[in-house]
């Protein structure tokens, strides 16, 4: 008689490694996006080591048995749904800090280390990893890795596929593969680090990282601008950028977008501009950097400008602009939430279409951006409950994908393609990239049983 697949799992993992009641395994069926479907799992599993993982591998590919890998589930594009049947390998439990050098800057880690967990642990030995999605307090550095997620210190610092030097990875047959290098430079054969690097878990599981550090910058100071017109502040910012500024972060949120802070958090912001945006410096002068900064959102029509006079108000500004999607999903109890990136040029006119959309649709949208890398968050506002409103959502939202393609952009800076974007990754793409890339994916995982029906 054959045996089950938790008979199967059950040779190589404790039994509380494995989950298989429904009304917890129902639980893991899906991350943090709307509109994407999920399946239920047959069974859910915890491992703590590389062994684990690999033996889980071992049996889907003897049974045939799809495995989807997931994280803490902050995503939003549906990347760590589960489909139906499939084995849910959750790696949270693998959270262990192996490694933190301050000669090599390289920390080493496994995928559950939280990202914020890493950020504090640096830091006592004066290092800095930068990459600091908004979910940082919860995600995982596995998850960040699975979608090249990005944060708030991109414009200076860059994404997370900039960081990760190495990686050791279990193949869908479960043998391990190490990519990459530990020192500062190296350029042996293909770059298989930073293939896996975005993958969404489509070509092996991430079970150890090496990823680089840099020294802790100095504390940074936020200056925060009011202008009149989306316009005037994205022309603020080609000034900015033009001007040859390092900002360490530099992000708008619309009217929309401070209202919905205001009301959830009443954080006195102020309600009667139409953009706000805030610049840092974590320059030895950074109070100077401001100034010049300041001079030219004046210059674009700023009608105020606030820089902060330390650390503490620093801190509120961009308190305020994490608090933003949670903020506007507080509006009408659901959003679809864009990631379209276009370049800097490119701005208003993504920002001016947006509000059309908007108003086309009659749906609240929000928009907040990391507007010194171009990339946006048109946040469409939805009652999920009513119909009709979850079908102009969804169609606001691939108009807004649209106008960010027309624009030279691409249909996510961070966030990933998942389920929720697949059909754009083919138009960004096309077909002969749809068939390279596909063919990447059969040469890693020739019976497609690594997250199924995500990204193609």
């Amino acid at each position: 008689m054959s045996r089950t697949l938790v008979e199967l799992l059950r040779d190589g993992l404790p039994d509380e490694a494995i989950l298989t009641d429904p009304d917890v395994t129902s639980s893991y069926a899906h991350d943090m996006a709307s509109f994407c479907a999920a399946g239920e799992p047959a069974v859910v599993v915890l491992p703590r080591t590389v062994e684990q993982v690999q033996h889980v591998m071992r049996t889907a590919t003897e049974l045939r048995v799809p495995v989807v890998p997931q994280g803490a589930r902050t995503g939003l594009s549906g990347a760590a749904n589960a489909s139906d049947g499939c084995i849910v390998l959750s790696l949270v439990k693998m959270d262990r800090i192996l490694e933190i050098s301050s000669v090599d800057r390289i920390a080493v880690v496994e995928p559950g280390v939280v990202n914020a967990a890493l950020s504090r642990a640096v830091g006592e030995h004066g290092l800095y990893y930068p990459p600091d999605p908004s979910s940082w307090e919860t995600c995982t550095i596995g998850g960040n890795i699975g979608t090249a997620s990005g944060g708030l210190c991109c414009v200076k610092y860059g994404v997370t596929a900039e960081y990760v030097l190495g990686l050791d990875v279990v193949l869908a047959d479960g043998r391990l593969m190490s990519t990459g290098r530990r020192t500062a430079k190296g350029v042996a054969g293909y770059d298989l680090t930073r293939l896996f690097v975005g993958s969404e878990g489509s070509l092996g599981i991430v079970v150890r990282a090496i990823l680089a550090l840099k020294p802790e910058p100095p504390q940074q100071l936020v200056l925060a601008a009011e202008f009149p017109s989306a316009q005037a502040a994205c022309d603020a910012v080609c000034r900015i950028m033009e001007g040859g500024h390092v900002p360490s972060l530099l992000e708008l949120m619309d009217r929309t977008t401070v209202k919905a802070v205001n009301a959830l958090a009443q954080m006195g912001l102020p309600e009667t501009t139409e953009a706000l945006l805030l610049a840092a410096f974590d320059t030895p002068d950074p109070a100077a950097d401001l100034a010049a900064v300041g001079a030219l959102c004046e210059a674009a029509g700023a009608t105020q400008v606030v820089p902060a006079e330390d650390a503490a108000e620093s801190e509120m500004l961009l308190q305020a602009r994490r608090l933003s999607l949670t903020a506007l999903e507080a509006i009408k109890g659901s959003t679809m939430i864009d990631d379209v990136c276009v370049p800097r040029s490119k701005l208003a006119e993504m920002l001016e279409g947006v509000e059309r959309i908007g108003e086309k649709y009659d749906l609240t949208v929000g928009v907040c951006a990391h507007a010194g890398d171009g990339n946006t968050h048109p946040t469409v506002c939805f009652d999920a409950a009513d119909p009709d409103e979850g079908r102009r959502a969804r169609e606001s939202f691939d108009e807004i994908m649209a106008l960010g393609l027309e624009l030279g952009g691409t249909i996510t800076g961070e966030h990933g393609v998942g389920v929720l974007k697949k059909e754009w990754l083919a138009r960004e793409i096309g077909p002969v990239g749809v068939e390279m890339q596909q063919a990447v994916k059969a040469a890693f995982d020739p019976h497609s049983l690594l997250n199924p029906g995500k990204l193609f």
